[in-house]
């Protein structure tokens, strides 16, 4: 039974790190979008790809612009810290 438990706990983490991986995409699209990137270029529009669809989540339920600032990154981010703290504490 001790197996599985493994299993589970590594399956967990693999899950945790990829949180972690997303978290990073996030910043970094969030970073680039100060800074006017060019809309063609192939890194920019994976960043675009993979984060829209967050961010699009985000908006449905609330309102997330104020004074001119997008606060959907920031919300996201702290929802994957909440989530992967529930994680850690149900696997370990």
């Amino acid at each position: 039974m001790s197996a599985l438990v493994e299993i589970i706990q590594g399956i967990g983490g693999i899950f945790i790190g990829l949180i972690n991986v997303y978290i990073w995409v996030i910043i970094i699209a969030a970073l680039l979008s100060f800074v006017n990137p060019d809309p063609y270029n192939p890194v920019v529009q994976f960043l675009h790809r993979v984060t829209s669809p967050a961010y699009a989540f985000v908006r449905r339920f609330m309102r997330t612009d104020l004074n001119g600032l997008d606060f959907a990154p920031l919300i996201i981010i702290i929802a994957l810290q909440v989530l992967i703290v529930i994680l850690q504490s149900i696997l370990y």
